[in-house]
């Protein structure tokens, strides 16, 4: 078959548009898998546990962190492994304060499953060598947990991105832990929230961050205000493409304020990232 150079040409041109297209697409990625943080509905969860998780199962929530001094929620560990099992989820994670982190109880979330026991919050403290007091305890609880096959993580509200007299407490934490030990949990609304550039944090300590924390901002100033997945500020496309890239293997939403109600909102955040491409 002859083809004369303005079909090769029209042809060619064809060729490339496609290309570009399918590379486009290719570059585009999606969570296959996310899950939340259960204190997105701490107001209705405690009346019936096994029923929310159900409705959060059915939206598409595949992974749950719990949180509480029942992490639980007054199932025996093999109870909650087996229930979760059935509606389809895991539970990967729980919130546990430093001072209800004991090694009964990380041995009880070993025996429900859980990879991870997180700390969710220490507050400011006034000086670096307090936040170094606060890495040896990471450390401490990282030598039980990795005693019991899970790993103990740290979880970031704004005051640890906050530049205090000169010190940085994520940073402190970050390079005072041992990796094998201690991992971190990044709340990328609170890091952005306190300006920290989130993108270039991952860049620089992204292999210590296994799991994420999902949330909106509708304004940071004068004071943050959060909102569903879909209608505020953060631009998670670029976002969870830079969390994707760093290594991050868990994906959880968490809302603490809600345009509605917390179920019309953990659904309205599921579609959004069943639907997101990055």
């Amino acid at each position: 078959m002859i083809i004369n150079r303005r079909t090769f040409l029209q042809q060619s041109a064809s060729l490339a548009a496609l290309a570009f297209i399918t590379t486009d697409l290719e570059a585009k990625g999606t969570l296959k898998k996310f899950g939340c943080q259960l204190y997105s509905i701490r107001d209705v969860l405690p009346k019936n546990p096994k029923e929310y998780m159900k409705q959060l199962a059915d939206m598409g929530y595949k992974y749950f962190e719990s949180y509480s001094k029942d992490p639980l929620w007054g199932m025996t560990p093999k109870e909650s492994k087996s229930y979760l099992s059935d509606i389809g989820v895991k539970m990967v994670s729980t919130h546990l304060g430093l001072g209800d982190t004991n090694e009964a109880m990380i041995a009880k979330c070993a025996e429900a499953g859980l990879s991870y026991v997180i700390c969710p919050a220490i507050g400011m403290q006034p000086s670096a060598d307090a936040w170094k007091q606060k890495a040896e305890a990471f450390t401490k609880n990282g030598e039980i947990c990795k005693k019991h096959g899970l790993k103990y993580g740290y979880h970031n509200h704004s005051y640890s991105f906050q530049n205090a007299n000169g010190v940085k407490g994520q940073k402190i934490l970050l390079e005072n832990t041992d990796p094998s030990l201690v991992c971190f949990e990044l709340d990328m609304c609170w890091s952005e929230a306190a300006g920290e550039n989130s993108i270039e944090h991952l860049k620089q300590y992204g292999n210590r961050y296994e799991l994420c924390h999902i949330k909106q901002l509708e304004t940071k100033d004068p004071k943050p205000k959060q909102t569903d997945l879909a209608v505020g500020i953060i631009d998670y496309k670029i976002l969870l493409r830079a969390a994707k890239d760093s290594g991050i293997k868990y994906f959880l939403v968490e809302q603490e304020q809600y345009p509605i109600g917390p179920i019309e909102s953990m659904a309205s955040d599921a579609v959004y990232l069943k639907g997101l491409k990055f």
